[in-house]
């Protein structure tokens, strides 16, 4: 039984990777294996830190917990893959495993640009509404908004992978890809797929641009009312609060946009493997190092989480 009913006769996929060179294959492995590991420390140490740090239970800092988990799903479903793939020259992924591995990673990464909106508006509710900022983000508002983006991520992937995996892959079973993305894919399949585009197109282009006008139309409205504050301090601590998450969304989206809304006859095979290490492995390893390195509060609860640490293994006792 395949991971749905369908037509192919397709049984396993056999993915390119990123290169043959067989003199690349161990270096390529190291240096993914310390961007994974990486990933995993940051995003792992944020979500922990976050969790003992009771100064730290703010809505801000619910939803950068929420977008580290995403990112180490996300970087968990494709990266494991490709270096097992490098170390054992096994670039086979059955039909099933395909479909699994493309169904999270086209969850979290629209689970993700819905979270970086809901970041984004929490930002517009602190600089531009102080007053009643407690009233609007509550806690029950920040679980019903984390839930809906996580609910609609995995509807949304459900429904491409529902058009996709319905698809007969009958002209070659080779994805020019290091894994199991939605272009490539197409590529292989011997049905009328104008239906299956036009879905992932309408859908895929509501999860980018939706999100990014809540962004876009969170931060003007900040801009203008930093405008308004006279005193200089006043508007940097204003923009400082701002900043990593800004940091993160230019990346976030500079890739995403580059990838995914370009003209077809600009894409290649190559570039688009470069880009898509960028935003599947690069992008959740920085984004817990952008938001430790730019946030004072993030970097005071780790000095009190290792000064604790401290006290604790010179008075054992204590």
């Amino acid at each position: 039984m395949t991971f749905m009913e369908n037509k192919s006769e397709v049984n396993e996929f056999i993915l390119v990777g990123l290169t043959d060179a067989p003199e690349l294959q161990i270096p390529l492995f190291i240096m993914f294996a310390l961007i994974y590991l990486t990933t995993l420390v940051g995003n792992v140490g944020i979500v922990t830190l976050i969790s003992w740090d009771s100064c730290l239970h703010t809505p801000m800092y619910f939803f950068l917990c929420n977008l580290s988990l995403v990112d180490f799903g996300y970087s968990s479903t494709i990266i494991p893959k490709v270096m097992t793939g490098l170390l054992r020259g096994n670039k086979i992924i059955y039909y099933n495993g395909c479909a699994t591995q493309l169904f999270f990673a086209a969850a979290f990464a629209t689970i993700e640009s819905y979270i970086l909106a809901f970041m984004a508006y929490d930002r517009h509710a602190a600089v531009c509404r102080p007053l009643h900022y407690t009233t609007t983000m509550t806690s029950k508002t920040c679980a019903y908004l984390a839930s809906g983006g996580h609910i609609w991520g995995f509807l949304t992937s459900s429904i491409f992978i529902g058009n996709i995996f319905s698809l007969s892959f009958c002209r070659s079973n080779v994805i020019h890809h290091f894994f199991c993305d939605i272009p490539p894919l197409l590529v292989l399949s011997c049905s009328e797929v104008h239906t299956t585009e036009s879905i992932i197109f309408i859908l895929g282009s509501f999860n980018a641009f939706f999100p990014f006008l809540v962004i876009f139309t969170s931060y003007l409205l900040i801009f203008i009312t930093v405008l308004k504050i006279r005193s200089a301090e006043g508007r940097q601590k204003a923009f400082s609060t701002c900043a990593s998450h800004l940091t993160v969304v230019f990346i976030f989206y500079g890739t995403i946009i580059f990838m995914y809304f370009r003209p077809s006859s600009s894409h290649s095979m190559d570039s688009d493997k470069m880009v898509s290490v960028f935003y599947t492995m690069i992008i959740p390893m920085l984004n817990p190092l952008i938001y430790s390195l730019r946030n004072k509060e993030v970097k005071n609860a780790f000095r009190k989480a290792v000064r604790g640490q401290q006290l604790q293994l010179n008075h054992p006792f204590y």
